[in-house]
């Protein structure tokens, strides 16, 4: 069963908020293998203008990932995870994100269309500091398979 494209537009509440820990961004930052000092390093990052360390660019799926949970397992929407892939992912900064943040992700669904059989889903993530102002969006496509037909 197709998605139902009257999703487009909804938005989902936003999430509680997501404090930015040092040592998180240091994993993230080793995860990656990216050894820039300004991740580790609150006298590196300071030296560079920041309050305290930044993360890495792809750090907001950190926290931007649950808050799609709202999406991905809303019983209306009827998204079978499991035929899932992950296709494309997006990040617009307004300004980096430092260790110490409180920052909240807003969900909303941008587009939902259809392709050789298969769900696209399109979702922008609206991410805010405590006092309202924006951090960063991020944008993610996931491409739902057609169910395999029995014959």
């Amino acid at each position: 069963m197709p998605l139902d494209s009257s999703f487009v537009g909804r938005s989902y509440p936003p999430t509680p908020a997501y404090e930015v820990g040092r040592e998180k961004i240091r994993e993230f930052a080793a995860a990656l293998g990216d050894d820039n000092p300004a991740y580790r390093d609150r006298d590196a990052a300071r030296a560079l203008g920041h309050p305290d360390v930044i993360a890495p660019p792809t750090f907001a799926i950190a926290f931007t990932w649950p808050a799609s949970q709202q999406l991905i397992h809303d019983p209306e929407l009827g998204l079978d995870f499991g035929r899932a892939v992950h296709g494309d992912q997006k990040f617009t900064y307004h300004r980096p994100i430092h260790a110490g943040d409180r920052l909240r992700s807003t969900v909303i669904v941008e587009n939902i269309r259809a392709v050789a059989g298969n769900d696209m889903i399109t979702t922008r993530i609206e991410v805010t500091d405590e006092a309202g102002e924006p951090v960063v969006t991020t944008w993610s496509m996931l491409v739902v398979r057609a169910a395999e037909v029995s014959g």
